[in-house]
């Protein structure tokens, strides 16, 4: 079965659509395309690559470059095709016209997450747009061949049974692969890969290296979402406890988790992250790394007993979890075990691949 996945706003390296459903369907034995924001053609570990071009702006993005993934997912003819943003949903009703098998891939609880998008005005139309938002989802449901969820809560939009929940877990054997990296460190490690934004907590996180001082060192690796936050940042004085080594690939990530101490992710308390399942929690207990993460109640259950939890808004609150872990040996211990048995037993990649596939083979029946 010929298969083309479509984003017009995920980097090629993206985890989850290249690294894990991509390549797991190659591995399968899928004839696998992907047309996504990229700057030029290519196959890459036997994945068809279609560059959409530079994106110029939003704007852009949502017009010419939708326009010109149709157009390229049409000249395709694949058996499924399989889209993972919302201004894709358009192109997916076109793709259902012309008879296509069409999956709708849904990564973000899009209703909660736009109340936070402060470039579309106040907050009354945010609300108005959530509720538009959760009914487009709602029709999406009626007519697209499959729908995925990231996460438990996104399913909620559908009747039981309809959405599938395929979770951003840890690929295991991925990671277990990757090599240690060589970096060179003279104290504690704690380190965050990711997107690097304000709501992410990125300043609070700064600030408290301010606290800690030489006793620890936090590297910081992924995009800046805002040019603004970063300057902000370098000329913050916690910024001297940090080294900021910028984009890295799947396996330098993995390579520099192995090497680290700690593993921390502290989003502040937006709608969307209070029931959010970020990839990295996983990946950083997959790496045997002791976790620090925001104190949210949802996080809490999901992590029982494998974390440290802290007040994402409080610089103090987290630099006193930073100490507490490169001080406790103990501690750290534990939570290095607990947190790799949990992702071994309940949350890897190995075990949430197999609904994709399944998912993939009714399409064939």
């Amino acid at each position: 079965m010929k298969v083309c996945h479509l984003s017009t706003v995920h980097p090629l390296n993206d985890n989850r659509i290249f690294h894990k459903q991509c390549k797991t369907l190659v591995e399968t034995g899928y004839d696998v395309t992907l047309i996504i924001a990229h700057d030029r053609n290519e196959t890459k570990d036997g994945v068809k690559v279609i560059g959409l071009g530079p994106t110029r702006s939003r704007c852009h993005r949502f017009f010419v470059q939708t326009a010109r993934c149709l157009k390229y997912a049409v000249r395709e003819r694949a058996g499924v095709y399989h889209f993972h943003d919302p201004e894709l949903i358009c192109v997916g009703f076109v793709l259902k016209l012309l008879g296509k098998k069409v999956v709708f891939d849904v990564h973000e609880n899009l209703p909660q997450q736009v109340l936070n998008k402060e470039w579309l005005g106040a907050p009354w139309f945010r609300r108005m747009v959530s509720r538009c938002l959760a009914g487009v989802q709602r029709c999406c449901g009626l007519i697209f061949d499959g729908i995925i969820a990231a996460r438990p809560d996104i399913a909620e939009y559908w009747k039981p049974g309809r959405a599938t929940v395929i979770m951003n877990s840890a690929s295991i054997s991925t990671i277990d692969r990757a090599p240690v990296a060589a970096e060179p460190k003279d104290r504690p490690v704690v380190i965050y890969a990711g997107g690097l934004s304000r709501i992410r907590g990125m300043k609070e996180l700064v600030d408290a290296m301010a606290i800690v001082g030489d006793r620890a060192q936090l590297w910081l690796l992924g995009p800046w979402h805002d040019e603004g936050l970063y300057d902000e940042c370098r000329k913050a004085p916690g910024w001297k406890q940090v080294r900021y080594l910028g984009y890295k690939t799947v396996q330098e990530v993995f390579g520099l988790m192995k090497q680290s101490d700690i593993g921390i992710i502290t989003f502040l308390p937006a709608p969307n992250h209070l029931t959010t399942i970020p990839t990295k929690p996983f990946e950083y207990m997959a790496c045997s790394l002791p976790v620090i993460m925001s104190d949210f109640e949802y996080w809490r259950k999901l992590f029982d007993g494998c974390a440290v939890y802290v007040d994402p808004a409080s610089p103090g609150d987290i630099a006193s979890k930073i100490l507490q872990l490169t001080e406790d040996v103990s501690t750290a211990s534990t939570l290095r075990s607990a947190g790799r048995r949990l992702v071994e037993d309940r949350y890897s990649w190995e075990a949430e691949r197999e609904k994709l596939l399944a998912l993939y083979a009714g399409f064939a029946e």
